[in-house]
């Protein structure tokens, strides 16, 4: 049976404060890898959208650490094993299909993988925050998930009218998907 002490500890600021440190140490670990995840595509616009995000992810580090100052904490380190995982599958990829012209279909998986992930983080953080009572901490965080979907919703655009597209045409087909998907207008959302 657990002591009151140890209940005590197992707070939702303690766990909302946990997941602060976690999503810190994967937004470090992220803007260390777009620069990578930009020289290895060929679509120019994929490495624009990557590099732009870049920019995104370092004011994310900062915004964190003023979540932090909310709480009248200071920034703890975690390593986030779940980012750590999809970047070692993303410099994977990279490396498997380097020079295909699969290669920037297979970033923009990769990169969506993350985003989902940060998504899925920055969601449970916001939604902590506001049941925290700290309106500060979710507007920022709100902020941030609003870059991360936005981010999300540009590799779907250039996944579907570009990149895989692209990846398709490999096989030459006159028949292929590709000529079919070309001559089909977009749907609008």
């Amino acid at each position: 049976m657990k002591t009151k002490t140890e209940q005590d500890s197992k707070t939702l600021t303690v766990l909302f404060l946990r997941e602060l440190a976690d999503m810190y140490d994967a937004e470090t670990r992220i803007a260390k890898a777009l620069p990578r995840m930009a020289k290895a595509a060929v679509s120019e616009d994929l490495k624009q959208a990557v590099l732009a995000h870049l920019q995104e992810t370092k004011e994310h580090s900062t915004k964190i650490k003023e979540i932090y100052s909310l709480f009248d904490k200071k920034v703890k380190g975690k390593t986030c094993k779940a980012t750590v995982g999809l970047l070692e599958e993303a410099d994977e990829i990279a490396e498997e299909f380097k020079g295909s012209p699969s290669i920037d279909a297979a970033l923009i998986a990769a990169l969506q993988k993350v985003e989902h992930y940060e998504i899925a983080s920055y969601g449970c953080l916001h939604a902590w925050a506001l049941l925290l009572g700290n309106n500060d901490a979710a507007d920022i965080i709100g902020t941030i998930l609003d870059e991360e979907s936005a981010a999300n919703d540009k590799l779907n655009e250039l996944a579907e009218f570009q990149c895989n597209i692209t990846a398709l045409g490999e096989t030459g087909d006159e028949d292929s998907p590709e000529i079919i998907h070309r001559n089909a207008t977009p749907s609008k959302k």
